[in-house]
């Protein structure tokens, strides 16, 4: 393969929100979503960039975040069908907008059981198809 050759990937990145957020909800829960994956899954993360006077950057993911929304109902069922694939996930929670702090975030969510939290975002990488499963019924993000 030649080095300009188009990169495709058999995984993909998901982020998938309720319809109802504001729109600096929707940003500050996208962040947070995706802030996780590249500890947990480095190989999403891409090499560091640098500009032409030899400035170093951040690495960023090696490929496209796919930003989807829905309904409440979407979400939920999102995220039942994420955690029984097994899939690497993240969620934010209703809650977490009335804490200030990662030890408070950690507690509100630990405090509700899986079935009955407040999904208002969440974010799954896997493969494709199984990816593309996990946000059936969701739409691209306008």
């Amino acid at each position: 393969m030649s080095d300009d050759a188009p990169i495709r990937f058999d995984t993909k990145i998901a982020v998938l929100l309720r319809e109802d957020l504001e729109p600096w909800q929707r940003l500050n829960v996208t962040a947070f979503l995706v802030s996780g994956l590249g500890t947990v899954v480095p190989e999403v993360v891409g090499e560091p960039y640098e500009d032409a006077d030899g400035v170093s950057y951040l690495p960023m993911f090696r490929q496209p975040v796919m930003v989807f929304e829905g309904t409440k109902e979407t979400l939920t069922a999102a995220h039942t069908r994420a955690l029984s694939r097994g899939l690497p996930c993240s969620v934010f929670t209703g809650d977490l907008f009335s804490t200030g702090n990662d030890r408070d975030n950690r507690a509100a969510v630990r405090a509700v059981g899986t079935g009955e939290l407040d999904v208002v975002g969440m974010a799954v990488y896997g493969a494709r198809n199984g990816v593309d499963k996990v946000v059936k019924g969701a739409r691209m993000h306008p």
